[in-house]
């Protein structure tokens, strides 16, 4: 199964002439690019596969999809971020 996952940008970079940078999935952080969305900035939330950025969302629409991927079981089964916590809700 293949899936996106929703997470926030923390930092940016330019390595080889496209854009990357960090994005945190509920606390766990995670490189990823953003060629496919170059005018993405910090703080932005992203759609995530594969360690692409695919779209630009808003804060609901994460908070909505991760809550999609807890009700089917997936969220605890991801390689990064804890089962429960709605993403960008750590301090």
């Amino acid at each position: 199964m293949c899936l996106a996952v929703p997470g926030r940008i923390v930092s940016l970079s330019v390595e080889d002439g496209f854009p990357s940078g960090e994005v945190d999935f509920q606390g766990s952080r995670v490189e990823a690019s953003f060629a496919l969305v170059p005018h993405a900035r910090i703080n932005d939330w992203v759609l995530v596969h594969a360690g692409f950025a695919l779209t630009i969302l808003d804060e609901e629409e994460a908070r909505e999809t991760w809550s999609y991927l807890e009700e089917a079981g997936i969220a605890a089964q991801l390689p990064y971020g804890a089962q429960g916590d709605p993403p960008g809700s750590r301090a």
